[in-house]
């Protein structure tokens, strides 16, 4: 379930339409918003399978006039550290200017009939700030097939400080619908930011 919106009071909303506990998400995505207008927002929860436990999970992005911010509660179950089921809320807040890279993927059934406007089935936003890097290596090699020499290794970083999954048959076409608009928002007002130097 996806909900966004651009006001305060909507965000609250949101967060209590989710049902995810959301007198705890709330007051840690308020503290984390303070004072500041909220521009746009995105509620996402979702809940996954975990051997024999079933886990649920809230995502709440806020986008401000200078900040973009990330809240994630999780739902744990009693283990050898707590005696009760608990939950762990987490917020970041980024300034617009570090956000380095917003990447929407669709995924469209039937592209030889897509029309303009046409739904996706699926998205994948990815939103960089350098927090989190994912690096993955391999063996360097030359074009000889014979070399036997050590050519180091090569590889690639990229951004991967969050991923957000949101599709039509698991979500609602309304969750995907408020993705890309929370997407395009976010994607416009980090255009029109200046990167720190």
């Amino acid at each position: 379930m996806a909900k966004t919106g651009t006001t305060t009071q909507g965000l609250r909303a949101a967060i209590e339409r989710s049902g995810y506990y959301p007198t705890l998400v709330a007051e840690a995505v308020q503290a984390a918003v303070g004072g500041e207008p909220v521009t746009s927002y995105l509620v996402h929860q979702e809940t996954t399978f975990d051997a024999n436990e079933v886990r649920r999970h809230v995502t709440v992005l806020v986008l401000t006039g200078t900040r973009f911010i990330v809240s994630h509660t999780d739902e744990q179950a009693a283990d050898a550290t707590s005696p009760s089921p608990y939950a762990t809320t987490s917020t970041e807040s980024v300034k617009l200017g570090r956000i380095s890279s917003v990447v929407l993927s669709r995924v469209v059934a039937n592209p030889e009939s897509y029309t303009p406007g046409q739904l996706p089935r699926e998205v994948v936003l990815t939103i960089g700030w350098g927090a989190v890097a994912r690096l993955d290596l391999e063996p360097a090699a030359c074009g000889d097939p014979n070399c036997e020499a050590d050519h180091g290794y090569t590889g690639s970083s990229t951004a991967d400080d969050l991923s957000l999954r949101v599709s039509e048959a698991g979500d609602g076409p309304d969750s995907v619908r408020e993705t890309l608009t929370f997407a395009q928002a976010l994607s416009e007002a980090t255009a029109a930011t200046p990167s720190p130097r």
